[in-house]
């Protein structure tokens, strides 16, 4: 095995002027450039390989990050997933993820698991609080002084948090319906142990209040499961239909909903959005290239993805630099996607 003795022994150099070098250390700068071509040039000669587990017992930073995700399958995951792993690709991290299935007790495991790796910090990916984690969820990192950054919702515990203002999300989703001209818009809301679900509908009910708009309780339905699925929301729409309230558009909880609904629509003849426009919330992938062409609310989820690991380096120098360790809080404003799924209720009137 190559070691930096041979690499400094190759180059005509000390092994701390490599370390230096190799590390983009502070000092490097006083290095000059033909020196540090040198060393390069050295190192991909003879294959040298820096041993990060000798270097992270000498630094106390394993360069490792924990990322914990409520339930990898699912496309909100996804996104993010994809931003923090572009994030930690150009700042050199490692990431060690960990699944928690949508269970309390692997949430518990995981951290613990996360803890013996010695990671320099957690990634919660919407760690969901139907899993009723407490205040002290997260109190074995807190404890040790592990920098945690929450992404799409606010923790119970002092940590950093980047997330949408679903408030504003949700208001902008109705605004649309509205300035098309829909009165009669039915709902499916999220699951009742959502935070997210208080929070979007609060965003219906302040829009609707201040444009005089009735909701009209028979149609309004509500998920029964710990989170949304295709099948519910098609199960639900259906459960629309039968109440035989009418309804020109319907509003749904995420963009997964929002399929099952376009779905069930369909299979009972309706056409989508001819005779009912539908609204989604998220702005997965898939919603792009759903037929017809979802129109939904972008959360820019990779974006967060990308800012949690931002906060989450500051906050690990913060550390390093022995800084007092402070709660960081970036909200990402919300945007309206008009795509196919939406027209005026006049033209579904002219088109039925």
């Amino acid at each position: 095995m190559v070691t930096i003795q041979d690499v400094a022994r190759e180059s005509g150099v000390s092994v701390t002027t490599v370390s230096v070098i190799l590390n983009k250390a502070h000092q490097a700068r006083y290095i000059p450039a033909q020196t540090k071509n040198r060393v390069k040039e050295v190192v991909k000669k003879l294959g040298y390989h820096r041993n990060l587990i000798a270097s992270s017992l000498r630094s106390k930073r394993s360069r490792t990050f924990g990322v914990l995700v409520f339930d990898i399958t699912d496309p909100y995951c996804t996104e993010i997933l994809k931003g923090i792993e572009g994030a930690l690709y150009r700042y050199g991290y490692v990431p060690i993820l960990m699944d928690a299935q949508n269970d309390r007790g692997r949430f518990n495991r995981a951290v613990e698991t996360l803890l013996e790796r010695r990671i320099d910090g957690l990634i919660a990916v919407a760690v969901a609080n139907f899993l009723n984690l407490g205040p002290d969820s997260l109190k074995p990192l807190v404890e040790r002084g592990i920098p945690v950054v929450s992404v799409g919702r606010r923790l119970a515990t002092p940590a950093s948090s980047v997330f949408t203002d679903y408030k504003a999300g949700t208001r902008c989703a109705l605004e649309h319906l509205y300035t098309l001209g829909h009165r009669e818009i039915a709902f499916i809301k999220g699951p009742k142990d959502l935070i997210d679900t208080e929070q979007r509908w609060n965003g219906i009910e302040e829009f609707a209040k201040a444009a005089l708009l009735e909701l009209n309780p028979r149609l309004i339905v509500q998920i029964k499961g710990r989170n949304s699925s295709y099948q519910e929301g098609f199960e639900l729409t259906e459960e629309l239909l039968r109440r035989q309230r009418h309804f020109t558009a319907l509003m749904a909880f995420d963009d997964i909903t929002a399929f099952g609904a376009i779905s069930a629509l369909s299979n009972a003849g309706l056409r989508v959005p001819q005779e009912c426009s539908v609204i989604g919330f998220d702005d997965i992938p898939e919603a792009a290239f759903y037929n017809p062409p979802l129109t939904t609310v972008s959360q820019a989820l990779a974006l967060q993805g990308s800012l949690s690991v931002e906060v989450l380096v500051q906050s690990v120098r913060s550390v390093g630099q022995k800084k007092k360790l402070t709660a960081v809080y970036r909200t990402v404003a919300p945007k309206l996607v008009v795509r196919r799924t939406t027209m005026t209720p006049i033209q579904q009137h002219a088109l039925a």
